[in-house]
């Protein structure tokens, strides 16, 4: 009797839960791109168009052009296949912290529940740590390199090599704090799966590659990532190793910080390798954090959203050895185990840690519902600035009366919007207003915009005028 293909490939109907669940946020949510997510298309499309410059912010980042290059030739909806793609990406993570935790339970077929437990634990609370929704609201790749760490954790337990030496490259295109993982990871397949010898010099070989030559050639920079990197305004100006530590320890509640203890604890007691292989991961990725701290890099929260998701996991991995730790049998020295009182005590710990946990919850709720609101809102303003640059007759009469220049913030929507680099689109309108070469400034109001042609040459003072615009505000 032959198997059903979805049976066959039980990956193809989670893929096609995740996408349907990730197209019905963007449209429910009401969500738009950040700041630079909206760059990361302007890059897709001005490299479609073969005049690529990425001497603008935001910095260079190969994961995000992957996707953004080709979604361009899809025109305007390229802003709708970037969203859906990012959603997808952060709901992928809590399914491969799910599987991870899944598999980091132990085998207990007396107690199936347990691992089932530990699995939507970790997949929930990844998708809770903090900023996690206000990153996927505003399209941002974080979570998505989030998931392709934790894919190649899963990939690795599951003895897929190819693929998470795969997943891990692609996360060091994303994210400069991979490329040490990604690297000993190619050693390591190098030695243990000689096969592997070719594909693991390509990954490696593709980082740098990818990081530095488009720069070299779109930019001033090679290094011009690193160097707009050093110009955040999350940049730690106290104690590095003390604010690196409190932003990682702030992406989660105390209960769940002391659950993490309890889990490298466990992974202690019991010598468990791979437990503390991963604990031993999650550890690294913070200490080159602090040394990109040290050096001058921002260490945003943000960026320690992955060490977090690992230790997430880690915890749903103890609730399942928790919850199963009652089960029938022996213990090695012949005496019969207290199973009736280690269920018990187990499955008492287990709600403990929900009932404290419970705040957080509701505050991760809460914060997720406000953050929609606000990105209505947004959304509301992208309309009006569509509407205005439509009515206005497009990006052609605005660019022949003057520079458009808006808030830094902006910057990259309103380039999006024309058609325009971002290094095109001035930002700073002071500067812009006290040079006296003829711009176009788009002022936000509230929810919608002020459109003021500035310092007209005297020939194209009648047709400019009429770019003047005061949209609704509300």
């Amino acid at each position: 009797m032959k198997r059903a293909p979805a049976l066959k490939h039980p990956w193809l109907p989670i893929a096609a839960i995740v996408l349907l669940a990730a197209t019905l946020f963007v449209v429910l949510s009401g969500m738009r791109p950040g700041y630079d997510a909206y760059g990361w298309l302007v890059w897709g499309r001005q490299a479609l168009h073969g005049n690529l410059n990425t001497d603008g912010a935001p910095s260079w980042k190969p994961l995000t052009f992957v996707f953004t290059f080709p979604y361009a030739l899809a025109g305007r909806a390229q802003v709708w296949l970037w969203m859906v793609t990012a959603v997808a990406g952060a709901l992928a993570g809590a399914v491969f912290a799910a599987r991870i935790a899944y598999k980091l339970s132990g085998p207990r077929p007396e107690r199936r529940y347990a691992a089932t437990v530990a699995a939507v634990f970790a997949g929930l609370g990844v998708l809770g740590i903090d900023g996690a929704s206000h990153q996927v609201l505003i399209a941002n790749a974080d979570p998505m390199i989030v998931a392709l760490c934790l894919a190649a954790i899963d990939c690795h337990l599951s003895h897929r090599r190819r693929l998470a030496l795969t997943m891990l490259v692609l996360a060091a295109l994303g994210r400069p704090e991979a490329w040490p993982f990604a690297g000993l990871y190619a050693l390591w397949a190098w030695r243990a799966v000689p096969s592997m010898r070719l594909m693991a010099v390509i990954g490696v070989a593709l980082i740098p590659a990818l990081w530095f030559s488009i720069p070299a050639l779109t930019s001033k920079s090679w290094f011009s990532a690193g160097d707009l990197a050093l110009n955040a305004p999350t940049v730690i100006h106290g104690s590095k190793l003390s604010g690196v530590l409190g932003r990682f320890g702030g992406l989660y509640d105390l209960p769940m910080r002391l659950a993490a203890l309890f889990a490298l604890g466990l992974a202690v007691v019991r010598r468990d390798r791979v437990w503390l292989a991963l604990a031993g991961a999650a550890l690294i990725w913070v200490v080159i954090e602090i040394a990109m701290a040290y050096h001058g890099w921002s260490a945003a929260p943000r960026y320690l959203m992955e060490p977090a998701a690992v230790m997430v996991a880690l915890v749903g991995g103890a609730v399942g050895r928790v919850l199963a730790g009652g089960a029938a049998g022996r213990s090695p020295t012949g005496t019969p185990r207290p199973t009736r009182m280690l269920r018990w005590a187990g499955s008492a710990a287990v709600l403990v840690l929900l009932v404290a946990l419970a705040p957080t919850v509701r505050d991760r709720e809460q914060v997720a519902r406000a953050q929609i609101v606000r990105s209505r809102g947004f959304t509301r303003q992208i309309k009006r600035l569509e509407a205005v640059i439509a009515k206005d007759g497009g990006a052609e009469p605005i660019l022949a009366c003057g520079q458009p220049v808006t808030f830094v913030g902006n910057a990259s929507m309103l380039a999006w919007e024309l058609g325009l680099n971002v290094g095109d689109v001035g930002y700073k309108p002071g500067r812009s207003i006290g040079s006296g070469a003829p711009i176009v400034y788009f002022e936000p109001d509230e929810l919608g915009w002020q459109v003021r042609p500035i310092h007209m040459l005297a020939a194209d003072q009648t047709t400019c005028a009429r770019l003047k615009t005061d949209t609704p505000s509300g």
